[in-house]
């Protein structure tokens, strides 16, 4: 965290605080953020933290802290939920699997005559959906 005298922001602050006032005076009323001003206010939260600078840009500070947490936690085969199968030797090649993406979608799967770049290509692929 910085050492700014309390009540006083810092530059970076100030600057982000006016480039997002800047878009809410010119924004059409119903419009989302923009990613660029999203990804602005998330480098901030690594500095200041979720509450200063939810509350210095004016944002929600759950939204705010959720796209921090996706940021620093980016989906990768090394931290994905899905376990890397190994062809093992099978007598009736047929297999059940159930995916679980971060969105809470879930999709179950019956392979028949499978190989094991099969299922590791769906989980990616599941997974790395929105």
């Amino acid at each position: 965290m910085d050492s700014t005298p309390h009540g006083q922001l810092p530059a970076d602050l100030v600057r982000a605080q006016q480039r997002f006032q800047a878009w809410r005076q010119q924004r059409t009323p119903g419009t989302r953020i923009p990613r660029a001003l999203w990804d602005l206010a998330v480098q901030l939260v690594k500095i200041h933290g979720v509450s200063r600078t939810a509350a210095a840009l004016r944002l929600d500070y759950y939204s705010l802290k959720q796209r921090a947490e996706d940021v620093a936690a980016p989906d990768s085969p090394a931290s994905s939920p899905f376990v890397d199968v190994t062809p093992p030797l099978l007598l009736a090649r047929q297999c059940h699997f159930e995916f679980e993406n971060r969105s809470g979608v879930i999709i179950r799967v019956q392979l028949v005559g499978y190989d094991a770049a099969d299922i590791e290509a769906l989980s990616r692929g599941f997974g790395n959906s929105r």
